[in-house]
């Protein structure tokens, strides 16, 4: 009986070991953070926070804001299925190229658009917060939260005027 405990235990710990190794690998932590410069920790995702550095949205919105829903419980819960999804697929290599948006993402993108915009899409006759109803936000307005992905140069945000001569 006690081999069985030391076998599970010593099972556990290598369990345990690796994903702590994997979580620092990673840099689990940052992924808990609003900063946007975690999102590009994954080489993939370069491209998209290069353009959205030069987006109209630089200003008034970072990653979380957009991609994630703005309740404590969801947010988390969305990061810990998307942080689930993203590492398997980056340890798998089996992740589409160009990247691209999961329709539960996009729903989660498209409530957070008509709730920010709430007073400017109020007298829209279809307020719709799912394409399955109506046109996503991004259908007309694509460039938006990304920009073209080369030649734009948008405004700095407040915390990046630190060390600007």
């Amino acid at each position: 009986m006690s081999r069985y405990i030391v076998l599970i235990g010593v099972v556990g710990a290598v369990f345990v070991g690796i994903g702590a190794f994997t979580f620092t690998y990673g840099e689990g932590l940052s992924y808990f953070s609003k900063d946007p410069e975690a999102c590009q920790n994954c080489h993939i995702m370069r491209q998209q926070f290069d353009s959205w550095q030069k987006a109209g949205h630089h200003t008034a919105a970072t990653c979380v804001d957009c991609h994630l829903p703005h309740d404590f419980v969801g947010k988390y819960l969305a990061k810990a299925e998307n942080g689930y999804n993203h590492s398997k697929a980056f340890t798998l290599q089996d992740f589409h190229e160009p990247i691209k948006i999961t329709p539960k993402n996009s729903r989660i993108l498209q409530n957070n658009c008509v709730e920010c915009h709430a007073v400017m899409v109020a007298n829209l006759q279809d307020q719709s917060r799912s394409s399955a109803d109506g046109l996503e936000c991004v259908h007309c307005h694509a460039n938006v939260g990304h920009g073209e992905t080369a030649g734009l140069g948008g405004p700095l945000r407040s915390e990046e005027y630190e060390g600007v001569d």
